[in-house]
């Protein structure tokens, strides 16, 4: 019987077998497969990434319609969405497989939960600081830098000249995109929050990409969920400081946009992205999330009567070369490996 999320794993294309030990970017549980051509994970991997992208560049104009209609806050906002995130996963999830170590699941979890609360909760501070542009140039611009600074550290993965250039192509088409046609002013304690942020995403993409290297054993789903519960216990005392039920004119609005971060966003949006960062390299995943602001931008112009300007359309586009950049030579490395 089909589950709820099962529909990221049929775009997986997963092929079973008793054969094999290698493991594709499936998200359904302990599953092992082979994959033709030799590209097809990272291939795959880099769809994820992309869907997840594209589908987290439509959480500001949901959160924005929160914001307007009620005095619900960030941190609360965040805390429902990994409590709510959670919970629709524990109701898809599969029958796990047999006992695993406990001890290295709780450190994978904790570690993976905490970067995420952390990713969040200081751009939310970071954007409340020092403004919206800055506060994204600065997360989204350092994050692949201290991503592909510790997959080199820690995972030994070499970027190349061509993943250095294509990384230095995706910043030029993000400070284009964002700061093109924005004036804004630039706070200190901002911009280290920003940085904070950026080290939260990087350390995400960090544990993932250990996770589906080293055989962690741990599907996208179940390390979602247990890192979902650790993020949610981590923001609820900032959440009650806030105020946990918001006060609104508009419930229905309000419900309905909550419902969508939720379940799009969060609970379908984030298994993807573990999947595609377990396969390809972490340097790579950086880069590719940041098809975000292209989706944001996009949705803006189309839904919400923005103009189309320049700096617009050539920030995305460079951005978006940059990607396509690295999607060719991470099925390359995969096709060389």
């Amino acid at each position: 019987m089909r589950r709820p999320f099962d529909g990221a794993g049929a775009l997986l294309g997963r092929t079973r077998t008793r054969e094999t030990t290698t493991t594709d970017c499936s998200t359904t549980s302990g599953e092992r497969t082979v994959s033709t051509p030799t590209s097809t994970p990272a291939l795959r991997g880099l769809a994820c990434l992309a869907i997840a992208g594209t589908t987290w560049g439509t959480t500001g104009a949901a959160v924005e319609i929160v914001y307007r209609s009620s005095d619900f806050g960030p941190m609360a906002v965040s805390f429902w969405r990994f409590l709510g995130g959670a919970a629709l996963l524990l109701a898809a999830r599969r029958t796990p497989r047999g006992p695993r170590p406990v001890r290295g699941r709780v450190l994978l979890f904790t570690g993976t939960g905490i970067a995420l609360a952390v990713f969040q909760t200081a751009y939310f501070g970071a954007v409340e600081e020092t403004g919206l542009a800055v506060a994204t140039i600065v997360a989204l611009g350092a994050a692949p830098v201290l991503t592909a600074a510790g997959g080199r550290l820690f995972l030994g993965e070499h970027v190349g000249r061509g993943g250095l250039l294509a990384v230095g192509g995706a910043l030029t088409g993000l400070a284009v995109l964002v700061l093109g046609n924005q004036q804004s002013a630039v706070h200190p304690l901002g911009v280290g929050l920003a940085l904070l942020s950026a080290a939260g995403f990087a350390a995400s993409s960090l544990l993932g990409r250990w996770t589906g290297r080293h055989g962690a054993g741990e599907d996208p789903y179940t390390l979602t969920l247990g890192s979902f519960g650790v993020g949610a216990v981590v923001l609820l005392p900032f959440a009650c400081g806030e105020g946990l039920v918001p006060h609104t004119a508009h419930a229905g609005r309000v419900l309905l946009m909550l419902l969508y971060v939720v379940a799009v966003t969060t609970a379908l949006a984030y298994p993807l992205y573990f999947a595609g960062a377990a396969a390809v390299r972490a340097a790579t995943a950086s880069v590719v999330m940041l098809i975000e602001p292209v989706s944001a931008a996009a949705l803006a112009v189309l839904l919400l009567g923005e103009r189309l300007t320049v700096a617009t359309a050539g920030g995305a586009a460079v951005l978006l070369a940059a990607i396509a950049g690295l999607a060719v030579a991470e099925s390359r490395t995969a096709v060389g490996s």
